[in-house]
């Protein structure tokens, strides 16, 4: 009797369970790519009519998606708050984790800051909504920095609680050694610390620019009136009381979710490193 020595095993539910999720993310995509480049006249109530492929593939909804956000405006703004919370967000968190990291173990108030910051996770923003609306309004804050700094504080909770547990992982020897040579705290952080950190400091900056990038509510209640938009906030330009503009709307996300994708696949190695380090330390 033959054993078929080399033949693996076919893991049947992880396989299905992975082809459930390839059809979850794909199917999506495919409707906004399909009704992007449709006109209007092609849309029909029936499945069939939304699923099925365009008569002509055509650039018009693009260009007229384009115009009515005033794209490049609404993408220049966005990119500018994003990038600036992303730097920001990294410099600030990541000191701020290394702080109670390194002291949370030994002191009962860093402990506190710790779980002080973290508990931030759990308030919702619509119950800090209309105070922030009026307190940034008094302070002048009712524009893009306003926004930037709201970003800033938001995602600190959890890029704190990101460092803070990436931090495990180093060992205080690398530090200790620092020390031994001269080196200040400070200079310790900045030089032996932070450049270790990159695969997180990646994840960091992925999670905080996709939050940035989609958020809405924001925005719409602390720059309105302003005259600045960003191009989630151009988008709602697509939706009326009387309906939705799909075929602009989904052209205009396909715009939006470009430069993010982008930005994701540029990190990915970064944060792959960082999961893999994680794994095996």
């Amino acid at each position: 009797m033959k054993k078929n020595i080399g033949k693996e095993r076919v893991n049947w539910p992880l396989t299905i369970l992975l082809i459930l999720g390839l059809i979850t993310v794909a199917f999506p995509l495919y409707m906004t790519i399909m009704i992007a480049f449709k006109q209007p006249s092609e849309m029909t109530n029936s499945i069939a009519g939304i699923l099925s492929l365009p008569k002509s593939w055509s650039l018009n909804n693009f260009k007229e998606a384009m115009e009515v956000t005033d794209f490049w405006h609404s993408l220049g703004n966005s990119i500018l708050i994003t990038m600036i919370t992303v730097i920001l967000s990294i410099l600030i968190h990541s000191l701020l984790g290394y702080a109670i990291g390194r002291n949370k173990a030994h002191s009962k108030f860093y402990k506190g800051i710790y779980f002080y910051v973290v508990s931030g996770m759990f308030v919702p923003f619509a119950i800090l909504m209309m105070p922030l609306v009026k307190q940034t309004a008094q302070m002048g804050l009712a524009n893009m920095a306003g926004v930037i700094i709201l970003y800033v504080v938001f995602y600190m909770p959890m890029n704190v609680l990101l460092y803070s547990g990436y931090l495990t992982n180093i060992p205080m020897a690398l530090e200790e050694a620092a020390c031994v040579d001269g080196a200040t705290t400070w200079t310790t952080y900045w030089k032996v610390i932070f450049p270790i950190m990159k695969p997180m400091h990646a994840t960091v900056a992925v999670l905080t620019a996709l939050g940035t990038w989609n958020d809405v509510m924001t925005p719409l209640v602390i720059m309105s009136g302003s005259g600045n938009t960003t191009l989630p906030l151009a988008q709602l330009n697509f939706q009326t009381q009387f309906g939705t503009n799909y075929n602009l709307a989904f052209a205009s996300y396909l715009l939006a979710l470009l430069p993010i994708l982008i930005f994701y696949l540029i990190c990915q190695k970064q944060i792959l490193n960082g999961v893999v380090n994680g794994a095996v330390k």
